[in-house]
């Protein structure tokens, strides 16, 4: 799920893409209705990307926990974000079984729903290419051993122009 360019405002609903900038601030779209608004530096924005979830253990990364709650929808819309408190951490404990329960309020799980809901919306809740790519690359690995020969072979060629012209500095000195 790529989520980059989106921002959260605080004291404005929904999700913004971030299209340009301007001297004091950048020009947002509203992911809900299109709508374009200038934001100014003073306004709070938070980029999704740089939203964590805390854990007993860590930090995941937003992305991360959008892409678990895609992953278990199968790409479809998640439970409502106005559903009560006790139903939404159920919710939540199935996507992120070890969330930290004393500094992830509801009003947070509420928030990653909502948030998921627009994406998925939008269309943006889908597997991006990146995850795509990472797939090939795993392929890509098995293959790597044959690489590595092909590799060793390479710098036998580079070593040959090396030792030519070792010899042309020799003769060089040998002129004198």
């Amino acid at each position: 799920m790529n989520i980059d360019g989106i921002i959260a405002v605080s004291g404005k609903p929904g999700l913004y893409k971030v299209i340009g900038q301007t001297k004091n601030g950048v020009i947002v779209t509203s992911l809900s209705d299109g709508k374009k608004l200038a934001m100014s530096t003073s306004s709070k924005m938070s980029a999704l990307q740089d939203i964590a979830i805390y854990t007993y253990s860590e930090e995941i990364p937003l992305v991360d926990v959008l892409e678990k709650i895609r992953i278990k929808q199968e790409g479809k819309a998640a439970i409502g974000h106005k559903s009560s408190a006790a139903v939404l951490s159920d919710y939540f404990r199935t996507i992120l079984d070890d969330y930290d329960e004393d500094r992830v309020y509801p009003s947070d799980i509420k928030k990653v729903i909502s948030w998921y809901n627009s994406l998925q919306k939008e269309g943006l809740a889908v597997e991006t290419v990146d995850e795509a790519e990472e797939v090939v690359e795993e392929k890509k690995a098995v293959k790597k051993p044959k690489a590595k020969v092909k590799a060793k072979t390479m710098p036998k060629a580079k070593s040959k122009p090396k030792t030519a012209a070792k010899p042309k500095t020799i003769a060089k000195s040998s002129k004198k």
